[in-house]
């Protein structure tokens, strides 16, 4: 029951409305019996959607596309991975304290160890906040990472950072990878008709991870199946960086399965 102590979360980006956030924070909150809701919140201004945070009294808010990386000039303190990363996906209030971290860095890389990382050529597309968390992740453990992106200053910056090939969008059917990694929002609901990555340049060898989740087998993930390519879908990522959020917010590690099949079962259709 909603009442004046409830404490309030919720996820900042644009678009938003497709996310499972609300679905599965507010499920765990339930779970582990503690008075809060979390909401989502569409906004224009990374800039004014903290200090609606500081205003309200929320209490932690996720970050998702496009402000994992702008949101950092408006917040107190920044934990040391995610200034390393470039980007924060995690804000905790901490008695008006506005602190940033960055739970997507191991969420994204867990999937893909079992496959193994080290010396394997990893293809990222896209250069912002999600990428930035995935190639740090994969760096860590000896990837040969390849950045591809539309917007070439930005792919070639990212690129920079962390040692890896730049190769430009429109050369993207040129590249060959062991691991293929979609970080866009190429693919999301409501435009879940578009692909991220040229399917004529997937082989039956790769592993292919997509971080989009809704849908959750993406066009991208269809034609990799189709090519014989191991798939990853995003709900793994998901889930993981949610759980880690949850535990940074509250103290409490949520259940994960629960999470999971909440979001597996859920039938309400994405505006």
């Amino acid at each position: 029951m909603i009442d004046a102590a409830t404490r309030l979360y919720c996820v900042f980006g644009n678009p938003v409305r497709h996310s499972k956030g609300p679905l599965i924070h507010n499920e765990a909150f339930k779970d582990k019996g503690i008075n809060a809701v979390y909401l989502a919140f569409e906004v224009q201004d990374a800039a004014k959607a903290v200090q609606a945070v500081r205003t309200l009294g929320i209490q932690g808010a996720s970050v998702t596309i496009p402000f994992k990386e702008s949101i950092m000039a408006h917040i107190d303190w920044i934990d040391p991975l995610a200034r390393a990363i470039g980007a924060v996906n995690t804000i905790v209030n901490e008695d008006g304290v506005l602190k940033g971290y960055n739970t997507d860095c191991q969420a994204a890389v867990a999937p893909l160890v079992p496959f193994g990382i080290s010396g394997k050529t990893v293809c990222i597309v896209g250069a912002g906040g999600a990428a930035r968390a995935v190639a740090h992740g994969i760096a860590a453990q000896n990837g040969d990472i390849i950045i591809t992106n539309r917007t070439e200053q930005k792919g070639l910056a990212l690129a920079e950072r962390i040692n890896a090939r730049f190769i430009p969008a429109d050369e993207m059917a040129t590249i060959q990878a062991d691991v293929v990694i979609n970080t866009t929002s190429i693919g999301m609901a409501p435009k879940a008709d578009k692909i991220s990555f040229p399917p004529d340049a997937l082989t039956s060898d790769m592993v292919v991870m997509d971080v989009v989740y809704t849908p959750l087998k993406t066009a991208l993930l269809e034609a990799a199946e189709q090519k014989g390519c191991t798939t990853i879908d995003g709900l793994s990522m998901f889930i993981a960086q949610a759980a880690a959020q949850f535990e940074l917010w509250t103290g409490i590690i949520p259940d994960t399965d629960l999470m999971r099949n909440i979001v597996i079962n859920d039938k309400r259709r994405i505006p």
